[in-house]
């Protein structure tokens, strides 16, 4: 976890978003850490006011872009986190894979009017993709919650002007 990190991760930055509704789409692939992730994403929702979390789990990463604009059409929820786990391999597939997932996200967060986070793990190994999960680098998926409360708490203050 690096010290530039502080002020997100301050608790006094993280806003309540009384009734909030938001979207975990999360993959089956490598769930013994996604599973995690999505546990400490709940969490962090949950605390500050997200009452309606819809999940959708997609097999792979691969699969993300397309489960993120079902999710969409399907609840309109405030937020949309994406949830998953790429470890690298021996073969260049690790790459496209990477690149797809970030592109559709990418892609998705200019076309729909709600954020998508990007809580994607792209790892070399276990041990980082660990690590990621609640161990010394922090918590991919509490930190994907708490982008997505700042943006909804963000574009709640712009709906009200």
């Amino acid at each position: 976890m690096s010290v530039h990190n502080e002020r997100f991760l301050d608790p006094a930055s993280i806003p309540i978003v009384e009734n909030g509704t938001v979207a975990i789409v999360h993959t089956e692939w490598n769930a013994f850490i996604v599973d995690e992730l999505v546990k400490g994403c709940e969490r962090m929702l949950v605390q500050h006011g997200v009452i309606d979390i819809e999940k959708l789990m997609v097999p792979g990463a691969f699969e993300i872009p397309f489960g993120c604009r079902q999710v969409f059409d399907r609840y309109q929820p405030e937020a949309i986190i994406a949830l998953g786990c790429v470890i690298r391999g021996e073969t260049p597939h690790f790459d496209y894979v990477c690149q797809a997932v970030t592109q559709g996200i990418g892609a998705l967060n200019i076309v729909l009017p709600s954020p998508v986070i990007f809580g994607v793990l792209t790892v070399n190994d276990v041990e980082q993709a660990r690590q990621r999960a609640g161990g010394k680098q922090g918590h991919k998926g509490e930190e994907a919650a708490i982008a997505a409360l700042k943006l909804m708490y963000q574009k709640r203050q712009w709906q009200q002007e």
